[in-house]
């Protein structure tokens, strides 16, 4: 009888532990439902602030209704929040409130042109930095005045990227990586047989990287009306050592504390000094409106299709560019009749050469029939620069990473590993010579060394003759610009593999003008479709994608600065058929 009452007390403890759980899920899910598309009032003469602390995506990700740490924000909504800051009465200027920017130069410098645009209303632009960072400080010089903490920190020494190389790692653990590669600047291996770069990898990363500086230094020379080779100067010396070094340079106008920048948004304002300046975040000023489609009627349409991450056969997730999810995209627009033109908008490394060979081909089939653009922003390399190379006209950023036309392809041997370090033998029964092939758990012959080789270099013969064909030139002379070389979006135009300096909205303008539409004469659709804030939330019981974020997570804090050598290891097993991915996983610093 003991043990009845206790299964019964433990059933009733379990329902009641139920329902409050479900009572808290469903408010959860009323309070999502309940903002979905709602923003507060913004209050009449307030100031927009601009913080920028979470990484800079194309379309953003909320982690209000997620377990993930994944979470972003998006540049079409920071341009959009910016472009109705503009003409929005109660909005009087923008508080760039920055310390470490997280994003790629392309996107900086869309978000930084925004700006640009936004101060021609005669609005003001104030910046404040406790740490401005190099790409803080790139975005803050458009501003009208630049306040450093006295004790603050600037950095403008220009930029720089570093690799982890895994050579010695696979050795001690006892893996043997075969390489099959195309081209001379096909890098992307590197880590995995070598210690170092390469002269040819050092070469190419050193071109693209100075003209990607230069780029910025003209920028910010002419925001700040510095002379461009006074600048270089300033950075190839890191004359900018502390604050006051920053002032007497004149790369920031005041020497003050937030309070000083809070009096001045108040004279700006004609706020008294005892009241508090009205300023509003980026989230509750933004919202699910959609500036850019904002009072058009039209049923003319330019299909707007995202596409960032790696490249992936299959699916994919809302983290990288799914095969059968992205040519679905390209061919619900191509047999729209509403959707008049095409904006391909790419912010990728690249991945499996026959995923993007499937987006490839809707890409050719669309251009049959109505005007395709690609538009790069910080990455279109390798696959990424594959599934562009059809559209019929490429856009790009002078900051843009381009280019890297090559394929290869990685198979790991972990024998060692298994027999030397973990004690475990493998056999195997086949019905032929070759019917393990591929395998990871023994040595390849020489003959299928050359076998695998041989079908890299057929689909590298496949890769850049399509590239050839797109850019209408010469495939002998595509041959000089591919073998794997990255070039930055300027070098990438004066080579010809694009055909226009650009940002999105440029993108946007080409598409318009190739299918003869005004500027109010279509609506903008943004494919593949995201999911809802209320959708993430539902799918954190029980969704594959957000258990997998919930896991890196853990992994993140348990392994720390180890992470990204997990990270490398964990891609090098999982690599499955013939890549066209860009050298290195490059991060610009």
């Amino acid at each position: 009888m003991r043990q009845f009452f206790k299964y019964v007390l433990a059933t009733i403890v379990g329902l009641v532990a139920f329902s409050f759980l479900g009572f808290i899920l469903l408010a959860a899910i009323i309070g999502a439902a309940k903002s979905a598309g709602e923003r507060k009032e913004t209050a009449a003469n307030s100031v927009l602030e601009l913080k920028l602390n979470e990484p800079l995506t194309e379309r953003g990700r909320d982690g209000r209704f997620s377990l993930s740490s994944n979470t972003s924000t998006g540049l079409v909504g920071l341009k959009e929040a910016i472009r109705r800051a503009k003409g929005d009465d109660d909005i009087k200027g923008i508080l760039l409130n920055l310390d470490i920017v997280q994003g790629g130069m392309a996107s900086l410098e869309e978000v930084r042109d925004e700006l640009l645009n936004f101060k021609k209303s005669g609005k003001f632009v104030v910046a404040y930095h406790e740490i401005c960072s190099e790409k803080s400080f790139y975005l803050s010089s458009v501003a009208d005045e630049i306040y450093l903490h006295p004790q603050g920190t600037l950095e403008f020494n220009g930029l720089s990227t570093e690799v982890m190389f895994y050579k010695r790692l696979f050795e001690k653990a006892g893996i043997e990586p075969y390489i099959f590669r195309v081209g001379s600047f096909k890098s992307a291996v590197e880590p995995f047989f070598r210690e170092s770069f390469s002269d040819s990898a050092r070469y190419q990363t050193v071109s693209f990287l100075n003209s990607i500086n230069g780029h910025m230094i003209k920028q910010v020379a002419a925001a700040r009306g510095i002379p461009a080779a006074r600048l270089k100067v300033i950075s190839d010396s890191m004359l900018v050592r502390n604050a006051p070094d920053a002032l007497r340079l004149n790369m920031v106008t005041k020497l003050g504390y937030f309070d000083q920048v809070q009096d001045y948004m108040r004279r700006k304002l004609g706020v008294a000094k005892d009241k508090k300046p009205s300023v509003v975040s980026l989230n509750d000023y933004s919202d699910n409106k959609d500036i850019e489609n904002e009072g058009k009627t039209s049923g003319n349409r330019i299909a707007v299709i995202y596409a960032e991450g790696d490249i992936v056969t299959g699916n994919g997730s809302d983290d990288n560019i799914g095969s059968t999810k992205f040519a679905e995209a390209i061919r619900k627009a191509r047999l729209d009749d509403k959707v008049k033109a095409v904006v391909l908008r790419i912010n990728s490394p690249g991945g499996s050469s026959l995923a993007s060979d499937i987006i490839y081909r809707e890409v050719l089939l669309t251009k049959k029939v109505k005007p395709i653009i690609a538009s790069m922003s910080d990455v279109a390399a390798s696959g990424g620069y594959y599934i562009a190379m059809a559209c019929d006209t490429i856009v790009a950023h002078p900051n843009s990473i381009t280019g890297s036309i090559g394929v290869f392809g990685v198979l790991p041997n972990i024998q060692p590993l298994l027999a030397d370090k973990l004690g475990i033998t493998v056999d195997r029964v086949t019905t032929g010579k070759f019917s393990d092939l591929p395998t990871i758990t023994r040595s390849l012959t020489e003959f299928e060394k050359r076998t695998l080789q041989r079908e890299v270099d057929n689909i590298y013969t496949d890769f850049t003759t399509k590239a050839a064909k797109g850019r209408k030139m010469p495939v002998e002379r595509l041959r000089r610009l591919a073998s794997g070389r990255v070039w930055s979006g300027l070098e990438a135009k004066n080579n010809g593999l694009v055909d226009v300096l650009g940002d999105y909205n440029d993108a946007l303008r080409i598409a318009a003008s190739r299918a003869k539409l005004k500027a109010d004469d279509y609506r903008v659709q943004r494919l593949p479709r995201r999911k809802s804030g209320l959708e993430n939330l539902l799918s954190m019981f029980g969704g594959d994608d957000d258990n997998a974020e919930v896991k890196a997570k853990a992994m993140k804090v348990e392994l720390g600065p180890l992470y990204p050598v997990y990270q490398q290891y964990q891609q090098l097993m999982t690599m499955r058929g013939v890549q066209a991915k860009l050298p290195y996983e490059l991060e610009i610093k």
